[in-house]
């Protein structure tokens, strides 16, 4: 992947494995368990306490009844795809696996279901620019994206509502990456840049385009992507790396 630089090179211009793998559970509303040799499907939020997971699951679900005969910890593996809501070519953007011990916490106060606890023992996160491992102490040490429960709206609001916008910002990049005059869409978002896609009749490219500074929040994300739009509007140098 491409990226065009607007501040210092010895400044972050992504999030670590464990940042994104973080920001991907937290942002999560469904995955997929397996344990004992089946494959749970729950639409679960995901809170996550430093290397520990809660789940929710129904009462009477065999992955609720299977953690109630394992007082030490079932042995899981959760799966995480992470889809780009805008609709482009390869939607999917990364796969997460994490490995841990599934216990029962507590009933949930609905009294119609539970809250599951995964101590996680190491995580894997795929994407197309590689596979990097997450140990359940860096995971601990970090917190997710200021940007990760909103980037869905980000995306989609971006795609639908500024597609003038994003032809500006391709004055960032090399000319030669538009070469043939890719449709461009916003493929992901994370506090150190948008990046986009850059789609072919016969195969893509994605570009990072990182901000002068990290955004704090999401109102600070608009103000992050004027600071863009403003060097692309005048023209400012960037350089690839």
């Amino acid at each position: 992947m491409a990226t065009a630089r607007q501040h210092p090179a010895d400044e972050a211009a992504e999030p670590t494995t464990a940042e994104r793998v973080h920001s991907l559970l937290t942002a999560t509303a469904s995955l997929t368990v397996r344990a004992l040799g089946e494959h749970h499907d729950l639409a679960s939020p995901v809170a996550v306490h430093g290397s520990r997971l809660r789940l929710r699951a129904p009462i009477d679900a065999p992955l609720t009844l299977a953690a109630v005969d394992a007082p030490d910890g079932l042995a899981v593996v959760l799966d995480v795809t992470d889809v780009s809501p805008v609709a482009v070519r390869d939607r999917v953007r990364g796969r997460l696996s994490l490995a841990g011990r599934l216990r029962l916490a507590h009933l949930a106060d609905d009294g119609l279901s539970v809250h599951l606890r995964v101590d996680t023992a190491h995580a894997v996160l795929s994407t197309p620019y590689g596979t990097g491992a997450v140990t359940a102490a860096e995971l601990a040490l970090v917190t997710p994206d200021q940007l990760a429960r909103t980037e869905a709206g980000l995306l989609t609001h971006l795609a639908d509502d500024h597609a003038d916008a994003l032809a500006v910002l391709t004055r960032l990049l090399d000319p030669a990456l538009l070469a043939g005059r890719p449709a461009v869409r916003p493929l992901a978002l994370d506090r150190y840049g948008l990046v986009l896609r850059l789609d072919h009749p016969h195969g893509h490219r994605d570009v990072r385009l990182v901000f002068p500074e990290p955004a704090t929040d999401t109102e600070d994300f608009g103000h992050r992507m004027h600071d863009l739009l403003a060097a692309a509007q005048h023209a400012l140098p960037a350089h690839r790396i």
